[in-house]
């Protein structure tokens, strides 16, 4: 029997090269990056440490979503609700179905952009932001501004996150407890994380270059991504984008920050992948590679790439070039590129690529190209050898 997966009928996204679906897709085609500078908040960093910034300030982000004067919305938050606002609009879903849907929200930073700026004097105003820091208030507070009431929950498995929330969904949806759930990830930037990888030695000063030889680390990023997962018989009356028909996790259980150098959990979430989707490597027609550009990061994926494909490994590229490392939603922001892939039968660069790492010789795609795609085989590692690999198929 065909493994016909769980269908997509929605997605939105925000990211540091558009506020949509269509406009983040104009800028992949273009090859326009948006990498800059550090604008929404001071740190010492910002001139020497390029990032994947949101230009849209707190309080524009507060007035698009009409929020009240006094509200404890976080950046994180409101850049999801944008996100998920795009998603329902996208799968025709209205405000009587909100009740019932579900709801799978990936985060590492939840509000801890908010939390430090006020550290030294938790009191009066401040006080409403104390509980932010807890990942799931975030999800609590984008549930309740939406009025959603099934099954919520949070993932905070660091850059795996909105990754493991799609397979959580796709899962609880194959296994007959939800017809039809919200999935995805969103993560800001905050000091915590800018100063935090960069005293891992993990940032690059000039834009990132994933899998080339020269790479010198990741440039971080922000923005938040969502998908509408549905059960085949609510699916079948609206148009699908795409279906997700596998998914892997696995954790190498390597070292608190850094891959195996033979990629072992990578190795064995796309392993994973490929049996759930009943498929076989020969099958895959593009990865869009998880590609941080930090020299450990990209080394053990390629060997994990290898392992799986030998010497047929498929057309690849990391977006991250586009978008920064968004942490916690760079599984979901990938999802959905990878559903714009396959509906619009297309690959995407990888941005400053020059030279290929020695070990293994690959060289990504390097330029915007049509080509004609039937699966998509998506990875997200995260701190912790936490390890997802997705596949997407076209409908």
């Amino acid at each position: 029997m065909t493994n016909k997966g769980v269908a997509i009928t929605g997605m939105g996204i925000i990211t540091a090269i558009g506020n949509s679906v269509s406009t983040n897709r104009n800028a992949l085609i273009s090859g326009q990056s948006g990498i800059s500078t550090l604008e929404n908040f001071k740190s010492i960093h910002s001139d020497s440490l390029p990032v994947g910034e949101i230009k849209l300030t707190n309080s524009q982000l507060e007035q698009q979503l009409n929020l009240p004067k006094n509200n404890s919305f976080t950046r994180g938050a409101m850049l999801a609700s944008l996100a998920i606002k795009e998603a329902l609009q996208s799968a025709t879903i209205v405000d009587k179905d909100y009740s019932s849907l579900g709801f799978i929200n990936g985060t590492s930073v939840g509000g801890m952009d908010f939390t430090e700026q006020f550290y030294p004097e938790f009191r009066g105003t401040a006080e409403k932001y104390i509980e932010t820091i807890d990942a799931g208030i975030t999800t609590q507070t984008i549930a309740e501004y939406f009025d959603f009431h099934g099954y919520t929950t949070t993932i905070s498995t660091a850059c795996s996150s909105g990754a493991n929330a799609i397979m959580l969904g796709a899962r609880l949806i194959q296994s007959g407890r939800l017809e039809r759930v919200v999935v995805g990830g969103v993560d800001c930037l905050s000091k915590f994380t800018l100063n935090g990888f960069n005293s891992l030695m993990l940032c690059s000063r000039e834009p990132l270059k994933a899998f080339d030889n020269s790479r010198n680390g990741l440039n971080l990023g922000e923005g938040a991504a969502y998908l509408v997962l549905e059960a085949e018989e609510l699916a079948k009356q609206k148009p699908i984008l795409a279906r997700v028909i596998g998914y892997g996790n696995a954790n190498d259980a390597f070292h608190q920050t850094a891959s195996s150098p033979n990629g072992d959990g990578a190795f064995m979430a796309m392993t994973k992948a490929l049996a759930s989707a009943d498929i076989s490597f020969s099958d895959i027609s593009y990865v869009n590679a998880h590609g941080t550009a930090t020299r450990n990061n990209d080394a053990s994926e390629s060997v994990a790439l290898q392992r799986i494909f030998k010497e047929n490994l498929p057309p690849f590229s990391s977006t991250k070039g586009f978008t920064g490392h968004t942490l916690a939603a760079a599984g979901a922001i990938e999802a959905v590129y990878s559903v714009m892939m396959l509906q619009h039968e297309e690959m995407y660069a990888n941005l400053n690529f020059q030279t290929p790492i020695p070990e293994t010789g690959f060289v990504p795609v390097t330029k915007y190209t049509n080509a004609s795609l039937q699966h998509i085989l998506s990875n997200s590692f995260g701190f912790g050898g936490n390890c997802t690999s997705l596949i997407f198929s076209k409908s």
